[in-house]
């Protein structure tokens, strides 16, 4: 299962942020195959889940911004069972280590503000390996590098990208893809 997520993400360089519904009219008509839900609340997260699919691309749930779950295993069962989500995205360790476990595609998020977070990363990952790591933000190159050298699995970075030259600049750090939230990036 792992190889077909990171299959799909070698083709799709750029990932499809939506924070909204005008963002999710728009990502249905990008390239992008993965599209990632940074919002909606459990009376709607079916429904944008359903919306993503029926254009037939992997939706990808950031599952701490879902108003009214929490961030317990419970959330990972509800969007299991409510949704037909391919995968989540989350800050939490024990909750990509659940979501694998249920045969989601994981995605761990992690934001490195300072160097005390960046050595953080090694110790999460030590009892959870997650189908991919996202970084935030994105434009830090020679630290995507560094991050790319000490995991054996994709790296995605995210934030802050704004045109062609960063998208460039952190693909060309070693991150497989980036995801952002600027619509006009997503069409580059």
């Amino acid at each position: 299962m792992k190889n077909d997520f990171h299959r799909i993400l070698e083709d799709t360089p750029i990932i499809a942020a939506i924070k909204d519904f005008d963002g999710l009219e728009k990502c249905f008509s990008c390239e992008s195959r993965i599209i990632f839900i940074l919002f909606g609340d459990i009376c709607n997260i079916a429904d944008i889940v359903a919306q993503v699919k029926a254009h037939d691309k992997i939706a990808m749930v950031h599952i701490d911004l879902i108003t009214g779950l929490s961030s317990r295993e419970i959330a990972v069962d509800f969007i299991k069972k409510n949704t037909k989500a391919d995968g989540i995205i989350t800050t939490k360790p024990s909750l990509a280590k659940y979501a694998a476990s249920l045969s989601f595609y994981t995605v761990l998020r992690f934001f490195v503000i300072d160097s005390m977070a960046f050595h953080n990363i090694e110790k999460q990952l030590q009892n959870v390996t997650p189908d991919v790591i996202e970084i935030l933000p994105a434009l830090m190159p020679r630290i995507i590098t560094r991050i790319c050298n000490m995991v054996s699995f994709p790296v995605i970075a995210g934030g802050l990208i704004s045109d062609k030259e960063d998208v460039m600049t952190v693909l060309s750090s070693g991150a497989a893809s980036i995801s952002s939230t600027n619509e006009n990036v997503w069409f580059l």
